[in-house]
């Protein structure tokens, strides 16, 4: 079986190994991923019922007349609260791995120190949050 198709799978290997099949397969799945965008929005665009009515130009189409002005104020304290629970919900994912590696041999005494001083630095931010009244709900 040594002939040319031999010798040029033997210069390059991977002209028979099917290296770009995989790479076909990914663009086929990509342009049958944009051809279903694009006929499922031709057909809303073709199937929806057009009707042209003065509560559609509505700043809103919920049912409800806007009344008022468009500005609405947002209380600050909603978004320290927020803030807080990502702070402790980091917390909390940080403390389930440090208690498995805590429990490993070898690690008790300096694991131990890492997380008394994270902890440490949290409990200052809480403290610091309580001092300067962030908690109180007024």
């Amino acid at each position: 079986m040594e002939g040319p198709r031999a010798a040029a799978l033997a210069a390059d290997p991977a002209l028979g190994s099917g290296y770009f099949d995989a790479y076909a397969a990914v663009g086929l799945l990509a342009v049958i991923g944009v051809l279903f965008v694009a006929v499922a929005f031709s057909a809303n665009r073709l199937l929806r019922p057009v009707i042209h009515s003065p509560e559609k130009l509505l700043t809103y189409e919920c049912g409800v007349d806007p009344v008022g002005e468009g500005w609405a104020h947002t209380q600050l304290r909603y978004y320290v609260y927020a803030f807080l629970y990502v702070i402790f919900a980091v917390d909390a994912i940080y403390l389930f791995p440090w208690a498995t590696v805590f429990a490993a041999a070898g690690f008790g005494a300096g694991t131990l120190v890492e997380m008394f001083v994270f902890l440490g630095f949290l409990a200052v931010g809480l403290l610091y949050a309580w001092k300067k009244g962030v908690l109180e709900w007024t």
